[in-house]
């Protein structure tokens, strides 16, 4: 595991400029690297999609690179053999990278009820820095990497309104917004997940941060149920954040999760543990997502997606973001 300070490589001056994508990459990595060097951050997108024959994003993670390959409906789920070499080549030629650091993953439009298994078992975990905070990150046995890039800002704007207060994470994943709280001085945290898997991911990143557990608890549980039990105790927290999935199906689950139905639900629950002056953090990253503020006429509703979105992502729907609080 590495755990060295944030690692952002150089790109030497005279290289060959005819390859559009080099150009791309290397404006979007210098133009970024100046403010990750100042913010001690060294994971970040280098490429969101700018040119058309090259449908990919790809995120730089301390020396390593992810690239997603975006396949059209009805194509090749794969990407073709000249479009791996022109992306290896061109991260080779530009960061001197080895193959072996260069991870592609296809995403792929499935059906709703269908969900992301994992895929290997290699368990190659490396840290990465946020904003001086370090996490766990694996870019081999999951679809995702354990850090969703683009809720940078999210969470250090969150984090800013944690100190000396009380804090429950719903839908947790590996509990980023949680530690980043911890560390801006929240005196508690409670993080919620239904997954062993990001629970125990999540108790790695509080470790590797330094973070005593005491205050800090894990609980594995759908966070459906967990509501409903978490009012019924008459527990209340100052700031609860809410990151659901889009669409989500366990066998875990009572039945599927899908935000747009069951956002009232989590919302009118969350409302109730709110403590008076408290804050919900709510956020979701569908797209046709429709937010009904008729159901919540007793909450004081702002849209914050603008204050959300990172230097190093062009798409602003990439997620939306509220700020809801009692009247």
């Amino acid at each position: 595991m590495n755990d060295a300070s944030p690692l952002l490589p150089e790109i030497a001056d005279g290289e060959d400029k005819s390859s559009p994508l080099k150009n791309c990459i290397r404006n979007n990595y210098r133009h970024v690297r100046k403010w990750a060097k100042r913010t001690k951050t060294d994971c970040f997108r280098i490429y969101d999609r700018e040119i058309r024959e090259f449908p990919l994003a790809i995120d730089f993670y301390a020396g390593r690179y992810c690239v997603h390959y975006f396949a059209k409906a009805g194509g090749n789920d794969e990407p073709r053999d000249w479009l791996v070499e022109s992306v290896n080549a061109v991260l080779t030629s530009l960061f001197r990278a080895d193959p072996e650091v260069i991870f592609w993953r296809s995403r792929i439009k499935r059906e709703k009820r269908q969900q992301y298994e994992k895929v290997d078992d290699t368990q190659e975990f490396f840290v990465v820095h946020e904003y001086g905070v370090k996490f766990n990150v694996n870019l081999l046995d999951y679809l995702d990497t354990g850090l969703f890039l683009d809720h940078r800002e999210t969470r250090r704007l969150v984090a800013e309104s944690c100190r000396g207060k009380k804090v429950l994470n719903l839908f947790a994943y590996t509990c980023s917004f949680s530690v980043h709280a911890a560390l801006a001085g929240a005196v508690f945290t409670k993080s919620v997940d239904m997954s062993n898997t990001y629970t125990a991911w999540g108790r790695d990143n509080f470790k590797i941060n330094g973070i005593p557990m005491l205050n800090h608890e894990i609980v594995r549980a759908d966070c459906m149920v967990f509501l409903d039990d978490e009012v019924a105790s008459g527990k209340k927290y100052d700031v609860i954040i809410i990151d659901p999935p889009t669409i989500s199906r366990s066998k875990k689950m009572k039945g599927m999760f899908d935000i747009q139905l069951d956002y009232i639900f989590l919302l009118s629950k969350a409302l109730q543990l709110l403590s008076k002056g408290g804050v919900i953090f709510f956020s979701t990253n569908s797209r046709k997502f429709v937010f009904d503020k008729i159901s919540f006429a007793s909450a004081s509703i702002e849209e914050i997606s603008y204050k959300t979105l990172p230097i190093d992502f062009h798409d602003p729907k990439i997620h939306r973001c509220w700020k809801i609080s009692q009247l």
